[in-house]
């Protein structure tokens, strides 16, 4: 199939254009810089664009069976007012671009995969959230209902849209794990607050098992957590990190005060937490390759540890 990526050359949209293009599919990821110096697998091309303003990346958009909408500033970093307009802006205003483009696919088959967050649950302490849950009324949680809200705009010129919730997702060549494996191989890692909140996360494989299947999968819409089934605690996820590395944590818990003075309000989002199941794919017979996170860890570390 023809599938366009927004976002396509982060962390996440590059580990699903690799995977997409070894299955046969012919992918086109949007980048808003030049791309000088990247290289790009067989059958992957690239086109300039801003997500976040009309342009004519829109018509090559229209040209795709497929849209996966991955793109959305990091929300790892501390906020402010200016952070938080280019956390919004980078969701609805791409959203709202790339659903305004797939009009001009009206009447053709189409298939929207539009990423949200488990963030939009708000945070719930040890209650076990699904995708029945309602959205937060924090930050985060406003912004993945509004982000949604754009997203499911796309039935309505007869496209398939599907909202894939993430959780943390770990992988070998980024995201979280490309901050945190560091500070742990030097004795630095350590619990985050009392490590009581919950981390619902994915092993990179997995999420693009997830999207692969929902792809095959026409039969199934609406909203997916993206998530392992077997969420875990701060504190078990700072001791099988440090396991997996071979190393040990020798290092107090970093207070909850420090946090909030060092991050601001978005330390709330790493001290609260969400405990995710993935209730949908699993009802859908979806057979995670890493189910448990010390099986996960071990296998991104490898050799490195």
């Amino acid at each position: 199939m023809r599938v366009f990526i927004t976002g396509g050359m982060g962390f996440v949209g590059t580990n699903l254009t690799n995977e997409l293009s070894a299955k046969g599919h012919q992918v086109t990821v949007l980048d808003r810089s030049t791309g000088a110096g990247r290289v790009l697998p067989e059958g992957v091309s690239r086109v300039a664009g801003d997500s976040t303003e009309p342009g004519p990346w829109q018509e090559r958009l229209a040209e795709h069976d497929v849209v996966i909408n991955l793109a959305g500033a990091s929300i790892f970093q501390r906020w402010n007012d200016g952070v938080k307009r280019a956390i919004r802006d980078s969701r609805i205003l791409t959203t709202r671009n790339v659903v305004d483009a797939m009009e001009a696919r009206r009447g053709q088959e189409t298939h929207l995969f539009s990423a949200s967050a488990v963030g939009y649950y708000g945070f719930h302490g040890d209650e076990a959230l699904d995708e029945e849950g309602p959205p937060g009324t924090d930050f985060m949680g406003q912004i993945a209902s509004e982000w949604e809200t754009e997203a499911v705009r796309a039935a309505d010129s007869g496209a398939r849209t599907v909202i894939t919730r993430f959780g943390l997702v770990l992988g070998r060549r980024g995201g979280v794990m490309g901050q945190l494996a560091p500070l742990f191989r030097r004795y630095m890692g350590a619990q985050l607050g009392n490590g009581q909140q919950w981390f619902s996360w994915v092993h990179e494989k997995d999420l693009a098992r997830i999207f692969l299947t929902l792809l095959d999968r026409k039969d199934l819409d609406g909203p997916f957590n993206c998530t392992a089934p077997s969420p875990v605690r701060n504190s078990e996820l700072t001791h099988a990190l440090a396991d997996a590395l071979g190393k040990r944590v020798i290092l107090p818990p970093a207070p909850a005060f420090v946090l909030r003075l060092a991050l601001g309000e978005f330390a709330g989002v790493i001290l609260k937490g969400q405990r995710v199941i993935p209730r949908k794919l699993l009802d859908a017979g979806f057979g995670f390759a890493y189910p448990a996170l010390p099986e996960a860890l071990r296998d991104l570390v490898g050799s490195d540890g």
